[in-house]
């Protein structure tokens, strides 16, 4: 039975623009099978040299570290490969992706597990919606047009590598309820939500989970080459 993945990566707790948006999809899937993270509250562990070499040594040879790290590894690509669909909330930190989220991704990304494979990515062709606030406006002719650089990068790991289906609903200038110099530009961000939340809402009626074989585990006779290069 496939599962949906939930991964928050917000920072903040249930002011959470993303997060609200999140749960007008939760609220119209309507299904029962959820494995959640909130990698602000429990962030998982950056990648390490003993993280990165232990994914290239016989687990028979692992030292404390690397097993440790390896062990950190498995259950996150595991978890990734059991389920048929995932929802991410990502806000825009910095034009880029919130480092708990980065951290996440680079623990996951495993070559001969979840990317490089021989006949592609074991997770190809399953469905994920990517809720995405930021506090200005990257779209065509806006200020910071150009500047998007969370949407590129995840579309590229998630969308290209490990082949998910993925659909972006972005909430925009969530900072003129914040900051007096940008409050002219409240009903901006007033309209921009409404519509993040509708698509949603559309999003989630319409999500189907995808079908998921037995997660297979990885051969030390035939361990991959390591994404992350261990020569510097």
């Amino acid at each position: 039975m496939s599962y949906l993945l939930h991964i928050d990566a917000s920072s903040f707790d249930a002011e959470s623009i993303s997060r609200q948006i999140a749960r007008s999809f939760l609220n119209s899937w309507g299904g029962k099978d959820i494995v959640y993270r909130d990698l602000a509250l429990t962030p998982v562990p950056h990648i390490t040299a003993a993280g990165i070499s232990a994914r290239v040594t016989d687990r028979a040879l692992h030292t404390p570290e690397q097993a440790a790290a390896q062990a950190i590894q498995d259950e996150l690509v595991d978890e990734f490969l059991g389920a048929g669909g995932y929802l991410f909330t990502a806000p825009v930190y910095n034009y880029g992706i919130p480092s708990v989220l980065k951290a996440w991704i680079d623990q996951i990304g495993v070559s001969g597990r979840t990317v490089h494979l021989p006949d592609g990515p074991l997770t190809a062709g399953r469905p994920a919606v990517v809720v995405s606030s930021r506090g200005g406006s990257y779209g065509p002719g806006e200020p910071h047009d150009g500047r998007d650089h969370l949407v590129p990068n995840i579309q590229e790991i998630l969308g290209v590598d490990m082949g998910l289906q993925i659909r972006f609903i972005t909430s925009s200038w969530g900072l003129a309820e914040v900051l007096p110099m940008l409050s002219p530009l409240i009903p901006q961000h007033r309209d921009s939500l409404a519509a993040a939340h509708t698509a949603a809402r559309e999003a989630g009626e319409s999500f189907t989970l995808h079908p998921v074989a037995e997660v297979p585990k990885p051969s030390d006779s035939q361990r991959p080459a390591a994404r992350f290069s261990t020569a510097e």
